[in-house]
């Protein structure tokens, strides 16, 4: 029996959770510890010298490491089956996220048909060396070592290969708990022999010191080789982000899964910076065949050096190394299994591919469906297609989605870091996710030296993916409770609107849209505006967002109570969004809109003192890429003819100096640019004014400066501000979020004034550019 997700007679299936740390740490090291490591070494020796190569795991496990930090702190907030998916979709949106989980199926099932062959080709060349195949080539009537004979290896691989991959498609349907078993079984196998090279290695060097000469010279080939060879072999170091698919599976997520990706980084790199060592030690000068030094004779084998160095170094070499390769390639079979299956199933459960994808087995809680076509694509690459092609097309993919990743973790917790939970939070942010970009980049471009088909092979893959999206996936696509939804907007014929000033103004209730007309109407006639109404629905977390609408009555009438006062003026667009954080949809409109200001209304002091401006407009006035406009107790109509600006320089005191123009009586206003000297200097009055007053045509008669000398600026300010009708004040730099338990002086000021007070922060330069696209 088999359940859909869309029953409505039975609750919705969900994956079980089985899996402990040590399995998804196991999962991980058995996706990471793959051939490509055995394969990839004696390349890599030939090509960088004997300390090239340790140089270049080394150093690809650190840029490992700044990636799954990434994955690790996303997993950790976000532990749900899908991994790049979930976390390109929160992040970016429908379309992007699409492509994450296109992407991720396809390098995940290729990897694993690559595999299976590698698992394939070894076992028919071990049995081949113990003679067991030479009857049936006898029986063709070939003999052993012919051409004809190696045809027959090549099909006897290929069904091997099949029949291995329907093996642990089968586990993979057995469910979490035996794949994760299995997998961990086959991982303490595949590690244990691969330490056991590493092991004989150093034993190999305690014994016969003059081994260590083989490092000599140490870099041959000039460092400017490493770039080579860490492109070459980075794709030994995916895996980790298998882990993340693991979100729905895994027990105590939010824990389990950082600590899982950051364990198996560590162990791989270890692992591989012993065995690179023990490589280079394997082979000593002088012995028989090896003439000229050690590290030539090992790269000259290609892709075979490693096992032709592993002969040498230890007594039945050829056999525990073809035991490596087997545990190897099966286990990073099983996980790539796994996360292919995953990568679709969150497709399939967020309708972006059909809803087969989605299906769940009752008995085994496994999304069958999603194996099945992850099955399909496995078992086509393995017969039919050229696998080293396909695979670095998979390599590219990958480092696609890792670039992705870093992208996300930026985004994320730029915008959502007061939404979501964290387990981990990686350090030095956002260095790290920045340095491993521009990483991966270097080594996604340097992959066409390795396979030009990779780089046509990857783009059809994704332009196939796109036309999926914009033809099926766009307009079914399930909306989650991350997603914003537009639930009405009204927009102004565009031809109107060429040459205005784009101003958005959030509208909350009536009581809200009261306080913020007067002051609207002339920010507006001054920046001769187009007038944008946005409100966001406010829905308690209980209630499903499908009733959001029901929510939305408040927000109509204060729009209405606003365009009766602007619109016979301005032309006016409104939109009503919902949005589980109101910061994060108002912030999201203001970039769509590409608003240059918003105004918000703030009510006073908030009841509590976690954050002293409130939740809401804190992140607002942080991250909006546009000049602001906070109004407390400005509503009526009120005629402000004189005003206060405190100020202390820079953008914001500029701003600060505009609005107040703006806001005071046109015939009779006057403006005071104030400055209390506490000691540390006055600002420079003349030079200040003269610059604003000219750039934003503010008549010299109108603006005052006054000076005072006080120990306490905020006393000096609040007893100045008694005479004036109205404060306009600059925000400080600091992010409002980081002055938890601690107000700003403009907040202070705001909060302890009985006099209308006017808030703004100014759009600054580069910071506001970075936000606006990042």
């Amino acid at each position: 029996m088999a359940s859909s997700p869309d029953s409505s007679s039975n609750p919705t299936p969900e994956l079980s959770r089985e899996l402990s740390l040590f399995h998804v740490t196991m999962m991980g090291l058995g996706m990471m510890i793959g051939a490509g490591v055995f394969l990839g070494m004696g390349i890599s020796i030939g090509e960088a010298g004997p300390g090239g190569v340790v140089l270049t795991f080394a150093l690809n496990g650190l840029l490992a490491m700044l990636t799954a930090m990434s994955f690790a702190e996303l997993s950790s907030a976000i532990p749900r089956a899908g991994g790049a998916y979930n976390f390109a979709r929160i992040g970016f949106g429908r379309g992007t996220s699409f492509l994450a989980g296109w992407m991720e199926w396809f390098a995940s099932s290729v990897a694993g048909s690559m595999y299976a062959l590698t698992f394939a080709i070894y076992t028919v060349r071990f049995v081949g060396e113990l003679h067991w195949l030479d009857g049936l080539y006898n029986l063709a009537g070939y003999a052993p070592g012919s051409a004809e004979a190696e045809s027959i290896d090549g099909m006897i691989v290929k069904v091997v290969a099949v029949v291995t991959a329907i093996t642990f498609i089968y586990i993979n349907f057995r469910g979490a708990s035996e794949t994760g078993k299995i997998g961990a079984f086959i991982t303490m196998g595949q590690t244990l022999f691969v330490v056991t090279i590493g092991v004989f290695g150093v034993i190999a060097v305690i014994k016969d010191p003059s081994r260590l000469e083989n490092f000599t010279p140490f870099m041959p080939e000039g460092w400017s080789k490493l770039l080579i060879t860490m492109g070459f072999t980075y794709v030994a170091f995916e895996g980790y982000e298998v882990i993340a698919q693991a979100g729905d599976e895994a027990i105590d997520p939010r824990r389990n899964l950082p600590k899982a990706m950051i364990y198996s980084v560590c162990i791989v790199t270890t692992i591989y910076i012993l065995v690179a060592f023990a490589t280079v030690v394997s082979v000593k000068i002088g012995t028989q065949g090896v003439e000229g030094p050690a590290w030539q004779w090992i790269g000259s084998f290609g892709e075979k050096g490693f096992g032709e160095a592993v002969a040498r170094l230890m007594p039945f070499g050829n056999f525990i190394l073809t035991l490596a390769v087997i545990f190897s390639s099966t286990s990073a079979l099983n996980a790539t299994i796994y996360s292919a299956t995953r990568a679709s199933y969150a497709l399939g459960r967020d309708s972006m591919l059909p809803k087969f994808f989605a299906f769940i087995h009752k008995a085994k809680n496994t999304p069958y469906g999603a194996l099945l076509a992850t099955s399909v694509l496995v078992l086509i690459v393995t017969t039919v297609l050229p696998t080293k092609d396909v695979a670095s097309s998979a390599s590219i993919m990958f480092l696609f989605l890792f670039f992705m990743v870093n992208l996300c973790v930026i985004k994320i917790r730029r915008s959502m870091a007061d939404e979501l939970t964290y387990g981990f939070l990686m350090p030095l942010f956002p260095l790290l996710p920045i340095v491993a970009i521009i990483c991966q980049v270097i080594l996604a471009v340097w992959l066409i030296h390795m396979s030009l088909i990779a780089w046509i092979i990857a783009p059809i893959w994704i332009l196939a993916g796109l036309a999926i999206y914009w033809f099926y996936a766009r307009s079914r696509a399930t909306t989650t409770e991350d997603e914003i939804l537009i639930l009405e907007e009204q927009k102004h014929h565009e031809e109107r609107l060429e040459g205005k000033y784009p101003i958005m103004v959030a509208v909350a209730n009536p009581a809200n849209a009261s306080q913020l007309i007067q002051s609207t109407y002339r920010l507006c006639g001054a920046k001769n505006a187009h007038v944008e109404l946005i409100h966001m629905v406010q829905v308690p977390d209980q209630v499903s967002l499908h009733d959001a609408e029901k929510y939305t009555h408040l927000g109509k009438e204060g729009l209405f109570e606003v365009m009766l006062s602007l619109a016979l003026h301005f032309p006016i667009s409104t939109t009503i969004r919902y949005c589980r954080n109101v910061a994060r949809g108002i912030v999201s409109a203001i970039r769509e809109k590409k608003t240059k200001m918003l105004v918000l209304g703030w009510h006073g002091a908030t009841h509590h003192t976690l954050f002293n401006l409130g939740s809401k407009i804190d992140p607002i006035i942080e991250q909006s890429p546009c000049n602001v406009v906070v109004l407390k107790g400005c509503g009526g109509n009120k005629v402000f003819k004189s005003a206060l600006v405190p100020i202390a320089g820079g953008p914001n005191g500029a701003l600060a100096l505009e609005i107040a123009s703006i806001l005071t009586a046109p015939d009779e206003g006057a403006v005071t640019a104030f400055s209390v000297d506490t000691g540390r200097g006055a600002v420079d009055f003349d030079q200040f004014i003269e610059a604003n007053s000219k750039k934003f045509n503010i008549p010299r008669e109108n603006l005052k400066t006054k000076t005072v000398k006080a120990t306490s600026a905020i006393k000096a300010i609040l007893a100045e501000a008694k005479d004036y009708d109205l404060v306009v004040l600059g925000t400080t730099h600091k992010p409002l979020l980081a002055q938890t338990g601690r107000m700003s002086l403009p907040e202070k000021i705001a909060c302890r004034s009985p006099k209308p007070v006017v808030m703004v922060k100014s759009d600054i330069g580069v910071r506001s550019w970075i936000r606006r696209w990042i």
